[in-house]
């Protein structure tokens, strides 16, 4: 094969690869605008709906208190259910980039972990519910959510590695469609999925009794990167949100939380 034959082969192998490379990269910046885009949208109408006032409560001891006199989650969260009635909650960490729709799928488990809010294949995917974990009926709730290079999704747990950044955010709203919900975390940890060394937390959803309770609690604290002295109970509510993370191969950021009471965050509630 003569030598012009040859560069030219080559000439024309680069720009295949130009050419697919351009593709993959523009196909990846309109996946990551559009989700962007969608979930600003979402993030607004789910804003605008909230039209309610604080009032003011003075007990006997003269301090005042804040009543929650808005709308129900379920009026607030209407506007988005009704455009996929796969959504069943609503995740948000202050401080975050962690404001998300939470979607479940119990006929087709980890559908949303490579499809948009509108179902159309995308790599962002939406943090969905684990497909045994009844929302109604569950004693851990497991949320998945990607860890995106762009900080979006679930990203964001990562930064709970450092105590300092916890010490600031130690409280996750999560609001269904049947009530609030204000989540304080419990433990932070990492650990790794498909091994047996690895800690199968998605495993725990509904507690046997107290000691299956105590001992998923106790495994959590054992792991935990540091303290946060704060514990839970045989009967609490938890609220397991899940990502991968890279140090390790398989490796996943965990992060768990207590239900504490039944209301907005003091921030949405000022809205």
């Amino acid at each position: 094969m003569k030598k012009s034959t040859v560069m030219m082969l080559i000439a024309v192998i680069l720009s295949v690869i130009a050419i697919s490379s351009g593709i993959v990269f523009f196909s990846q910046m309109a996946d990551e605008n559009k989700a962007e885009q969608t979930y600003e949208n979402l993030s607004s109408l789910v804003s605008s709906e909230v039209e309610h006032e604080n009032d003011e409560v003075i007990d006997l001891e003269g301090s005042v208190e804040h009543e929650y006199n808005g709308p129900t989650s379920y009026e607030k969260y209407l506007p988005i259910y009704e455009q996929n009635d796969d959504f069943i909650a609503w995740v948000k960490i202050e401080g975050t980039k962690i404001d998300y729709p939470v979607m479940q799928t119990l006929d087709d488990p980890n559908f949303y972990l490579k499809h948009a809010f509108d179902k159309s294949y995308s790599d962002y995917g939406v943090p969905y519910i684990q497909e045994n974990c009844l929302i109604d009926n569950c004693d851990n709730i497991v949320v998945y959510g990607h860890n995106m290079n762009n900080g979006s999704m679930f990203a964001d747990l990562c930064k709970f590695e450092d105590e300092e950044f916890y010490k600031e955010h130690k409280y996750i709203q999560f609001d269904t469609l049947l009530d609030y919900g204000r989540y304080e975390i419990v433990a932070v940890f990492k650990t790794v999925a498909y091994s047996d060394a690895g800690f199968k937390y998605f495993q725990f959803v509904n507690a046997e009794d107290e000691a299956d309770f105590n001992e998923y609690i106790e495994t959590c604290k054992y792991l935990q990167l540091y303290e946060t002295d704060v514990d839970a109970k045989y009967g609490d509510r938890l609220l397991t949100l899940s990502t991968c993370e890279y140090s390790q191969t398989d490796g996943r950021i965990v992060v768990v939380a207590k239900l504490v009471d039944n209301l907005p965050m003091e921030s949405d509630m000022n809205e």
